[in-house]
């Protein structure tokens, strides 16, 4: 999944400087760090680093974006010295490209929810910075007061939700479409939800075939019920197409034309920056698909590599950065969670700090990244985005067809 997620705040395409560029000045050289943020994750980051005082170093911070994973073949300019990797499934594809992570930080990729991402033959390859909770749901509280709803504790009762908002002239869903990690994340819940053993096997395999697994056609018409409802997006299907995410929740926060917002715990500067009334702000998770089921929980982050070769000062800003206060910044700011932390934050993402850290649930990375390029804009992202079409505001009863032609689409991706 590229890293238009973390762009959503706006652009920043020139190169930004902490401290002096030993390029130019000729003095100590400078540890160069690649990162996809732009707008205010960008400005948070540079808090995080102003945050860690005077360095022997100059740092100088390169926003690659969608561009990120350019950073390991770098030839007209210096490579970077880290990564700030928003997709840990690459990691095992560059690892001629990395160097190890020193003995000392090593225990941080080997966390219950790294370790098969960043630990190879005993070896761990990257050091988590940033964690995303994908299965959370903003919404309007008042909205659903006004209406008689409550968050919903089942996937049912979630359609019932939808439905009794339609019928009271508000559009229930706000989707970013124009994102098609959007529309992934979305599935990935699904599919977790219902078939937990599919969705581990198809992210370890080495030839992961979707299509041949019954239950992702099962995962498309659950996920079909809801999208194809008459008057569930706002603006229709049209509109959501070209939708880009911080788009998706200012219609919720700001426009308040749709109650509620499947978006990660990084757009709560979003919702409270749009938001009219700071009190008209809830949070509720993706809730299970079935009765006595475990509730889905995808995860994604951000995790720190040491592109080949390595130096003492990029070490030296490893271990800085990785310290548990150096992104207090950061937390501060909103939209930022910790793995294992759960103390700092708002209400909102406290709780969705404690799911991570808590017992239960299903916890799965982001499917979409570890695919290769059948989760790619090319694959995944076109086969919801093609679905979406042809069942949008149509009725259940186009749901059927439109499953068999998404599985089609499947297997011509999968070549």
């Amino acid at each position: 999944m590229t890293s238009s997620r973390r762009a959503f705040l706006g652009a920043a395409t020139t190169l930004l400087v902490a401290g002096c560029s030993s390029d130019v000045l000729g003095l100590r050289r400078s540890v160069r760090v690649a990162v996809s943020w732009s707008g205010q994750e960008l400005r948070a980051f540079h808090d995080v680093l102003d945050g860690l005082g005077k360095l022997d170093y100059p740092v100088e911070v390169v926003p690659l974006g969608d561009d990120i994973s350019t950073a390991f073949g770098a030839r007209s300019t210096r490579r970077p010295d880290i990564v700030m990797l928003p997709q840990p499934g690459l990691v095992p594809r560059h690892l001629h490209n990395l160097e190890p992570i020193p003995n000392d930080l090593a225990d941080r990729g080997r966390a219950h929810l790294w370790a098969e991402l960043l630990v190879h033959d005993g070896t761990t390859y990257g050091v988590p910075f940033k964690t995303a909770h994908k299965s959370a749901v903003w919404y309007r509280p008042s909205v659903f007061q006004e209406v008689g709803v409550q968050p919903p504790r089942l996937w049912s009762e979630w359609l019932e939700v939808n439905r009794s908002l339609s019928l009271a002239g508000v559009r229930p869903l706000s989707l970013a479409a124009g994102d098609g990690w959007v529309l992934t994340d979305f599935f990935e819940n699904v599919l977790l939800g219902i078939a937990p053993a599919v969705y581990s096997a198809l992210a370890t395999a080495d030839d992961p075939r979707p299509s041949r697994e019954p239950q992702i056609a099962a995962a498309l018409r659950l996920l079909g019920t809801m999208w194809s409802a008459p008057e569930a997006l706002a603006g229709g299907v049209d509109r959501s197409l070209v939708q880009q995410f911080p788009d998706a929740v200012v219609e919720v926060f700001g426009h308040r034309r749709a109650a509620m917002v499947l978006a990660s715990d990084f757009a709560e500067p979003v919702v409270r920056s749009f938001a009219a009334d700071p009190d008209d702000v809830g949070l509720f998770t993706f809730p299970p698909l079935a009765p006595g089921a475990a509730a889905p929980v995808v995860v994604a982050g951000d995790v720190m590599v040491l592109p080949k070769p390595t130096s003492d000062d990029a070490l030296d800003l490893v271990r800085r950065l990785a310290a548990p206060t150096a992104v207090d910044p950061w937390i501060k700011e909103g939209g930022f969670l910790v793995d294992g932390r759960v103390s700092g934050y708002s209400p909102e993402l406290t709780r969705l700090a404690e799911q991570l850290s808590g017992p239960g649930g299903l916890l799965q990375f982001d499917l979409s990244d570890r695919l290769g390029r059948l989760g790619d804009i090319n694959g995944l992202w076109r086969v919801l985005t093609d679905f979406l079409v042809r069942i949008g505001d149509r009725g259940s009863h186009v749901v059927p067809d439109a499953v068999d032609a998404a599985m089609t689409e499947l297997r011509a991706v999968e070549g």
